[in-house]
């Protein structure tokens, strides 16, 4: 009998919502909550498809953690390293998000900024976000370096908020739990940027405006977009080298796409290794999100704030920026697509390009778009570089 009861007590210690074998009921709820948001967030990518290719994985990773908190196990007290931290090893030590600008790098198309250069002005004014988030976080209690880390998820980019938080918060106390919420939520709201923007555009814009017609740019020659990922490199990293590792992976990319003469490693870097690391890094930001103590859960609920509010100034400071570029061209720019100026590629050019369809079924603004658009990747690293160089 005393068999019988030792092997029971071993198999409801080892349970997921057990805390090192002690039922705890605040940790117990907390989790159930995650679990939770992890089948939201997989619902919406599956049924809504908002960002499968982030949301499952990160879904999963949260849904794993808080069901078998083994798999984040570091290993220091004589268990086996768990699998999900061995993935988020990828993050500690830098190395997926430059990768994963790599293979944005591949996949994109910067004619449409070198063909209109006025587009890097849309790029930076969707950077507000940026800094409107970071005065608000300090309002609501948090520090620099917490705040910087907050802020940067108005630039619309995982990879770059990941980075940087990891960067700024590494080590800190309560670190790798805001580390995690940070990522979460840039990735979450990310996700809905279809749902977040329409409304901000529609209240900052007329009708009449909304259904301008923007006319064809000039053609880019292959010189000029081989010599740009150059340029971009030795520019930026000349004047701000801590974002070294983002911009030159990102340009990195780009140039072996331009150039022509290694499609194999184009392939490699577009497609192969930009899905691996995707799978890799939304299940180590999933695995993060194991909230144990209230305190945890109210910096998360600060944090999905702050999150909403960096989005929506960054989509406004875009759309107001754009509405004056409309009006020093006399009507020749629809200021819509400055809200494309935020980095989350392509899909807020793909916003403003489906309301632009909505106006007027023969306006098609979405290589207009892409112009803020790619501007908004380059800035938001640029903006992560600028805070990481004053507070890092």
């Amino acid at each position: 009998m005393q068999m019988i009861k030792d092997l029971f007590e071993n198999f409801f210690k080892q349970m997921g919502f057990l805390n090192e074998g002690s039922f705890d009921l605040t940790s117990f709820l907390l989790r159930l909550v995650m679990i939770l948001v992890a089948c939201v967030l997989i619902y919406l990518a599956i049924s809504k498809g908002f960002e499968p290719y982030l949301l499952i994985p990160i879904g999963v990773g949260m849904l794993l953690v808080n069901l078998a908190p083994a798999l984040y196990s570091d290993g220091t007290n004589g268990e086996a390293m768990g699998l999900l931290y061995s993935f988020h090893k990828g993050i500690e030590w830098e190395i997926f998000p430059p990768l994963i600008f790599l293979g944005i790098g591949a996949t994109t198309d910067f004619g449409p900024l070198i063909s209109r250069p006025s587009s890097l002005l849309l790029g930076a004014a969707a950077q507000l976000g940026i800094f409107i988030t970071f005065f608000g976080a300090i309002l609501l209690g948090f520090n620099a370096l917490e705040a910087s880390s907050i802020g940067i998820i108005g630039g619309a980019d995982g990879p770059t908020a990941i980075f940087l938080s990891n960067k700024l918060l590494n080590g800190a106390d309560g670190g790798a739990m805001l580390c995690a919420s940070i990522a979460v939520v840039a990735y979450s709201y990310m996700a809905l940027v279809p749902v977040i923007q329409p409304p901000i555009i529609k209240a900052l814009t007329t009708k009449e405006e909304r259904q301008i017609k923007m006319v064809e740019t000039r053609k880019v020659s292959k010189r000029e977009k081989i010599l740009f990922p150059i340029v971009v490199m030795v520019v930026v990293i000349m004047l701000i080298p801590s974002c070294a590792a983002l911009i030159g992976m990102l340009m990195l990319g780009n140039l072996i796409k331009e150039s022509g003469v290694v499609p194999n490693l184009v392939d490699a870097a577009a497609k192969t290794l930009l899905y691996a690391i995707t799978i890799f890094l939304g299940l180590a930001v999933g695995a993060t999100a194991m909230l144990t103590e209230l305190n945890q859960a109210l910096n998360f609920a600060k944090i999905l704030l702050l999150g909403m509010i960096a989005f929506s100034f960054a989509t406004a400071g875009g759309v107001l920026v754009g509405k004056l570029m409309c009006k020093l061209s006399k009507g020749k720019i629809n200021p819509m697509i400055g809200a494309a100026g935020v980095s989350a590629v392509p899909m807020a050019a793909r916003v403003v390009h489906k309301i632009g369809l909505e106006e007027d079924k023969s306006n098609y603004l979405l290589m207009h778009a892409m112009g803020p658009n790619v501007a908004g990747v380059i800035g938001s690293a640029v903006a992560a570089g600028l805070l990481l160089s004053i507070f890092g």
